[in-house]
């Protein structure tokens, strides 16, 4: 476990190791005692109606689970395996930076339990969910 506590910077070096999180555009906005705000830049790619240039739900639900899981960083020092993921969609994520805010709810010895949500530059919530992660014994 974590025993001092990371910085921001730390934090989004650490993230960013994943090719896959470094394709989603993300940075490390804020990092607190069980707490993160990650923003995701704008893709493309995410558009899955041409016509009316929304985001994939796959990627909002993406966005909620790292989330999530990473607002345990504060805790375990790294990401965690999911074990189970709820997402809620509310609204279309249209063509601008996803703002994601995680907590955790639950830490305990091997599963622990954090929310998320993803909210557009205004703060309308697009998508929120809750996981439930493992903390595997450090190698």
């Amino acid at each position: 476990m974590s025993e001092v506590p990371m910085t921001k910077e730390q934090v989004e070096a650490l993230l960013l190791k994943g090719p896959f999180h470094q394709w989603l555009g993300l940075c490390v906005e804020e990092v607190g005692e069980g707490t993160i705000r990650i923003r995701a830049k704008w893709r493309p790619e995410w558009v899955v109606n041409a016509e009316r240039g929304y985001a994939h739900g796959g990627i909002l639900a993406t966005l909620v689970d790292l989330t999530a899981d990473w607002a345990l960083v504060s805790k375990t020092g790294r990401g965690v395996p999911t074990v189970d993921l709820r997402v809620d969609y509310h609204r279309a994520a249209m063509q601008h930076d996803l703002i994601c805010v995680g907590k955790v709810i639950k830490f305990g010895g091997q599963l622990c339990v954090s929310e998320a949500q993803v909210q557009d530059e205004e703060g309308r919530l697009l998508a929120s969910g809750r996981g439930v992660y493992m903390i595997p014994p450090k190698a």
